[in-house]
């Protein structure tokens, strides 16, 4: 008897949504297949059809969460000063809040934010190391670090209770990024 692919896509995305459930209020390690089964109404062959375990389905959700390299923006400039694409970068985490707001909050995968930034790095890499001049090791850690902050602020941003409007925050951003911490906190 062959399989119905939509039916088997829908019972693993019935997995992966139980998974979910589960992990937005408690820690992996405190969830079993038992409970993913239960929550989703299927028996623990059904689940073992799709993943070997419940860390396989963390790793199945962080990864459809990475972008591709060829998914990314491509980053210009315009005007030759070093820049990041913040407003693409906005617009992927936006798109993906539900999830990246649990993952690289407290409850979440301490090993999702250097996947995300792993990801990003290389187009920007490529892009930015071909300005005259520029030192690979010193671009390196320049990225590192605005990638970490960017991932943070957003994280930061998605926990508050009333946060900035998303334009506000983009200017900030913006603001800190071309005139650093020092002069924002001067004025």
């Amino acid at each position: 008897m062959k399989k119905q692919p939509h039916l088997t896509a829908q019972t693993k995305q019935n997995l992966i949504e139980a998974f979910w459930a589960l992990y937005c209020e408690q820690r992996i390690e405190k969830i079993t297949v038992k409970d993913i089964t239960t929550k989703a109404g299927y028996n623990r062959g059904t689940f073992y059809e799709y993943f070997t375990d419940v860390y396989a389905v963390l790793e199945e959700i962080e990864n459809a969460l990475i972008p591709e390299l060829d998914e990314l923006p491509p980053v210009s400039l315009p005007t030759g000063n070093l820049g990041m694409p913040i407003d693409a970068f906005l617009a992927l985490y936006a798109q993906n809040e539900k999830y990246y707001s649990v993952l690289l909050g407290d409850k979440g995968d301490p090993a999702f934010a250097s996947k995300l930034k792993n990801a990003i790095k290389p187009s920007l890499m490529r892009v930015l190391s071909e300005k005259p001049g520029m030192n690979l090791t010193e671009l390196d850690y320049i990225i590192e670090y605005t990638l970490s902050s960017m991932i943070g602020i957003m994280s930061y941003w998605f926990k508050q209770p009333e946060p900035l409007p998303g334009d506000e925050l983009f200017k900030l951003i913006h603001r800190l990024m071309e005139q650093g911490v020092m002069k924002q906190l001067s004025v």
